[in-house]
């Protein structure tokens, strides 16, 4: 998935009345400002009320959901002709606040921006995605991910990712 491709997505689900907030890999390039890494797919996250359009959009273009056996309402991936992934997490919260449906975003966790290309994007708050890529056992790419992320916003390291 490259940033042009990112880009594309992310524009023409805004004009089609479709707000996300990216999420994983791209979001922590989105923080830094710049590409790190090569990336597999994109990670978005998108409110309840805006997932069925979501879905039928990415279906017009083409984009299929693909059967795996973590796949819920909640929590699925799309992917084209082109082999183009998107990792799309559906959440809500109540009045309060509090997370009632799906992935379980904490309230405030949507509020940061980013910059993929020089084109400011709504992610994952920079807090918590470092929260968040250190809450599991880390592949190789989570590494660099949250040593960079230490390293630009001062975050203090877990031991495990110590170098």
């Amino acid at each position: 998935m490259t940033s042009q491709d990112v880009l594309g997505i992310y524009k023409w689900l805004e004009e089609n009345g479709v707000a996300v907030w990216i999420d994983g890999g791209w979001c922590v390039d989105a923080l830094l400002g710049m590409q790190t890494r090569e990336h597999a797919d994109l990670d978005i996250a998108v409110h309840r009320k805006k997932n069925a359009k979501l879905r039928q959009l990415l279906v017009s273009k083409g984009y299929r959901e693909e059967k795996r056996s973590d796949s819920t309402e909640y929590m699925y991936v799309l992917s084209d002709a082109f082999q183009k992934r998107i990792d799309v997490h559906v959440f809500e919260y109540d009045e309060n606040g509090k997370n009632v449906y799906g992935i379980a975003y904490p309230f405030g966790s949507l509020t940061g921006t980013g910059l993929i290309n020089g084109q400011e994007v709504k992610c994952v708050d920079q807090k918590f995605m470092f929260e968040f890529k250190t809450g599991y056992a880390p592949k190789v790419k989570d590494l660099q991910d949250v040593r960079a992320l230490s390293n630009r916003f001062g975050f203090k390291l877990p031991s495990r990712y110590a170098i």
